[in-house]
Order: C-alpha cells, then structure tokens, then sequence
C-alpha cells in the first residue's frame, strides 16, 4: 500500500549502530577490552512521505552510518526502524528483500558509484531486471523515460554512453535515475552534491526537489553544510557524536538555532564577505567545558531530545532544569 501524501514513512526508535574495532596481533595478545565505537546511539526520528530532512553534522558525527542503517546496509545494534509501519529490524534477510527496492541510496561520489563496465541502460535497468519480470520494449521505455525525468535529454543520447564518457553532474543524475527507477518509498542522499561544482550542485538540488514534488518520495539529505540543508530542506536534523541534538523546520533551526552546538555550526559558516574571518572552529565544542551554557551535569549525563518550541527539539540542559 502507498502511503498518504503526509504520512510517515520511514520511523526510527531508539537505533544504536555500535562497532569494535579490529585490534592488531599484539593488542589481541596482549588481551584487555576494546574500545566500543559509538557511531549511532539512542536515535529516533520520523520522515514523512513527500519530506526532505537534512542530516547534518561534521565529519565522523555517524550521520553516514545513521542513512546505512535506516536503510538497512547495516542492522542495528539496537532500536527498531519502521517502513510504512512494518518493524523492518525484526524481519530475516529473506523477508527483508522484498522490502529492499522501497528504500535506495544516492551516493557521494558519481565516480565510483557506477560500474565502469555497464552503460547508462545498463545501469539503470539493472534494478528493473532484478526485481520485474518486463519484456524489453517495456524495459528500455523505461528506463529511457527515467532518464528524461533526470534531466538527461534526449535519452537516446546517453542510453549507450559509459560512465567515463559523461560530466559529475550527469554521472550523478544517473545515479539519481537508477535510485528512482523502482520508484521507492525512501532514499538517502549521502552527500550527493560535495563532489560537484557550486553550479552542478544547484542544478542537483533543484533535480531533487523536483522530484520530489513529482513523485512525493521521503528523502533523508546528509550533508555538512547548513547552507545546502536549509535550501533544499523541510526539516534538519542536526547531528553530533552519534545523537540528534536538534531538530526542526528548516528555516526555524537556521534562523533560531538553540542548541549551542547548531549555533556554533552556523558560525563557522563563511561569510559572504571574504574579508571577513569567522575566529570560532567547530572543534570549539570538543569539550563541554568550551559550551557558554555548561551544567556540572552535562560532564557525566546525555541530555534528552525535548520539544522546546512547537516542532522544534534539542537536546540541551540550558532548557530543562540540571538535576
């Protein structure tokens, strides 16, 4: 069943992704525990159908790892994630397949995401021959059609064309159509316009956002940059070391950030005039300690998500009472 325009589509609750790292022979020799990697922890959200949420954060803050989840390329260590209300955590690999063409992926990088050694039509069709039984004139309409609504037109131009021979930006459009050829419920953008040149990037996004007026997919946008988030986005998400510490409509979080984190993210944005320098670095929030609003608790204890304005969460002590 296809959901209501509106309606969740994509629900996580309580989702942990914890990893041990690989130790060397003389680490293991030498025995003791090791360090648990924390990459996701105690993460849950809601993405609408017809939805853009931003996932923001810097490098290594798990965002990546929080898309592979949801999207199930990693299970979780805990917590559970719902597709239009079915607990897609709990099912086997076997029953988990047919969920699989629901949920896509568009990657960061347009080089490396497509097969050097397939052409565009190949690329593309491939998931329809995986999951539809279609006769090829069926097929190739398709997938000629897809193309057209990326933005690569006329299709006959580039059905028999290798990766090698096309831009970033069409390589990219390609990896959008053949994430969009199933006509999925969910898909992660994992950084998809960083590799791309400002006005490449521009055109992406618009792609994006066409689409998803045309087609009313819930898409989860990772990025670094609040900039992109707030252009392209409904909601953002913000992210650090593993756990949403805000999250609202874009413009609100943008505009009225009131998680200290969100706000020194956005002071770290360029300014427009470039004979300006911003003094203050991300790393100024390495430490609780560096944070203007610091509890004695915020040293041993996580604070909740609470909703702080109508719609309009975080995760901070300076708005509940410190115990």
């Amino acid at each position: 069943m296809t959901p209501e325009a509106g309606s969740t589509v994509v629900r996580a609750v309580g989702v942990r992704k914890h990893f041990r790292p690989n130790r060397g022979i003389v680490a293991s020799l030498l025995g003791g525990k090791a360090d648990i990697v924390r990459a996701v922890e105690d993460v849950s959200l809601e993405i609408r159908r017809g939805e853009i949420l931003s996932l923001v954060g810097e490098s290594g803050s798990g965002k990546t790892t929080l898309g592979e989840v949801l999207t199930l390329l990693q299970r979780p260590t805990a917590g559970n994630i719902f597709l239009d209300g079915t607990d897609l955590s709990r099912l086997k690999p076997g029953k988990l397949r047919s969920h699989r063409r629901r949920m896509q992926v568009v990657f960061q990088d347009p080089y490396q995401s497509l097969d050097p050694r397939m052409t565009i039509y190949r690329a593309v069709a491939e998931p329809l021959q995986v999951n539809e039984h279609l006769q090829k004139e069926e097929l190739y309409t398709r997938v000629a059609n897809m193309l057209e609504g990326v933005g690569l037109s006329p299709a006959e131009a580039f059905l028999y064309k290798y990766p090698r021979e096309l831009s970033g930006g069409q390589r990219q459009r390609v990896a959008i159509a053949r994430a969009l050829i199933l006509d999925p419920d969910f898909v992660v953008a994992d950084e998809p316009v960083s590799m791309l040149d400002v006005s490449v990037a521009s055109g992406i996004l618009n792609l994006m956002l066409d689409l998803r007026a045309r087609l009313g997919t819930a898409f989860l946008f990772i990025t670094h940059d609040l900039a992109v988030a707030r252009y392209i986005s409904d909601r953002i998400a913000i992210m650090y070391r593993g756990r949403i510490v805000e999250i609202g409509p874009a413009v609100v979080v943008t505009q009225h950030p009131i998680h200290p984190y969100t706000q020194l993210l956005l002071s770290a944005v360029p300014a427009i005039d470039l004979t300006t320098r911003r003094e203050r670095v991300v790393s100024d929030l390495e430490t609780a300690d560096r944070c203007p609003f610091v509890y004695d608790q915020c040293r041993g204890t996580v604070p909740s998500l609470l909703e702080v304005e109508p719609a309009h969460s975080a995760a901070c002590f300076k708005y509940s009472a410190p115990a």
